[in-house]
């Protein structure tokens, strides 16, 4: 595999602090630039981020001398110097989106970790062992654009990632309806209990704009290419509640599903178990060798215990039976800063990668 030099844009937050330590040792991306906001400028990323490392692990050695540039004065330099980027930066939905758009008409390719453009109609949203293909609507973007290497690609919001890939191997009985209700870590919120100890011994039952995302990025997810666009699926009839609740890592989703043709529960644990895709096939560095794994224990799966399966990029699954309202619910569990946000990014930057998009 060709190397690659990439930067990480918004690399003082939280999910840019992950980014780092995930691409640190990274067998084709190699980290040479980082940027934040133009107070960090010319600092090092140890002055930069240090007081507010929120990592688990050290900042990487690597990293700690580089000096940081300005996100957004330095989009030229930048894209000079890197193969793509990876964005996580912290502003408003408007801005960023000039801002990507402005990185890729500089023929610099972005992989995001914001929002700010998975409604947007030829940017691929890709779970990349669920629509993989979804990266082919590449190329109209690129006309829209004006560009021959610059585009923008994003990953899902990391609510959905602990609940849809559970799904998506049950579509073939033909899912009409879903409730999901997830409870969410505060790492979502970019903070730890010492920057929100607010949060300690608390549940807060409302996260500004994520059940409209958890309703509606799902049906993006299990769209078709049609033309220059994508078109989302019609079905199935999604409602969520989203809560944060005081847990560091890890967002749970209780789910409650139905379908046209009820299949058994052996049906559905094979599914499970068998369930594999594209980046399992091409081996990617951070592809999870089992994807969904289900637990037997009446009391699994837990945050504590199991977020960090397969390096955090694994999806746990516990509790399935039968239903009185729906056919059946059942438990999920995943991390939601590696799967849900910087590795959900960077194994879509793998398989982007695989596929030639960054040449």
């Amino acid at each position: 595999m060709k190397h690659y030099n990439v930067g990480i844009i918004g690399a003082t937050g939280m999910v840019g602090q992950r980014f780092a330590t995930l691409l640190e040792n990274h067998p084709w991306f190699t980290v040479t630039v980082l940027a934040a906001s133009p107070r960090s400028k010319g600092k090092t990323y140890e002055e930069a981020a240090g007081s507010r490392w929120a990592m688990t692990t050290p900042m990487p050695e690597s990293m700690k001398k580089m000096v940081l540039m300005d996100a957004t004065a330095d989009i030229k330099e930048i894209a000079s110097k890197v193969d793509f980027v990876f964005c996580a930066v912290d502003m408003k939905k408007d801005e960023i989106k000039a801002l990507e758009e402005a990185y890729a008409k500089a023929e610099c390719p972005v992989v995001s970790n914001n929002s700010a453009h998975r409604f947007t109609d030829d940017v691929p949203m890709v779970v990349p062992e669920i629509n993989p293909e979804h990266i082919e609507i590449i190329k109209a973007q690129r006309e829209r654009l004006g560009t021959k290497k610059g585009f923008i690609a994003v990953k899902s919001n990391c609510s959905i990632q602990s609940y849809v890939p559970a799904l998506e191997p049950l579509r073939k009985f033909g899912i009409t309806k879903v409730l999901a209700c997830t409870y969410q870590a505060i790492s979502g919120a970019g903070k730890t209990f010492e920057t929100w100890p607010e949060m300690v011994d608390n549940l807060i039952p409302y996260i500004g704009g994520e059940e409209e995302k958890s309703e509606q990025e799902p049906l993006k997810v299990w769209g078709r290419i049609e033309g220059n666009k994508i078109v989302k699926a019609s079905s199935p009839a999604i409602t969520t509640q989203c809560l944060r609740v005081p847990v560091s890592n890890g967002h749970t989703a209780a789910v409650f599903v139905s379908f046209d043709k009820k299949p058994s529960k052996e049906e559905i644990l094979k599914c499970w178990k068998e369930f594999s895709g594209v980046p399992q096939e091409l081996e990617l560095p951070h592809a999870p060798k089992q994807f969904l794994n289900y637990f037997e224990e009446n009391d699994r799966p837990q945050a504590k215990l199991d977020r960090d399966l397969e390096g955090g990029m694994a999806v746990s699954i516990g509790r399935l039976r039968e239903d009185t309202q729906y056919d059946y619910k059942f438990v999920c569990l995943s991390h939601n800063t590696l799967r849900g946000a910087a590795g959900g990014a960077v194994l879509l930057a793998e398989l982007l990668a695989a596929k030639g998009y960054f040449d």
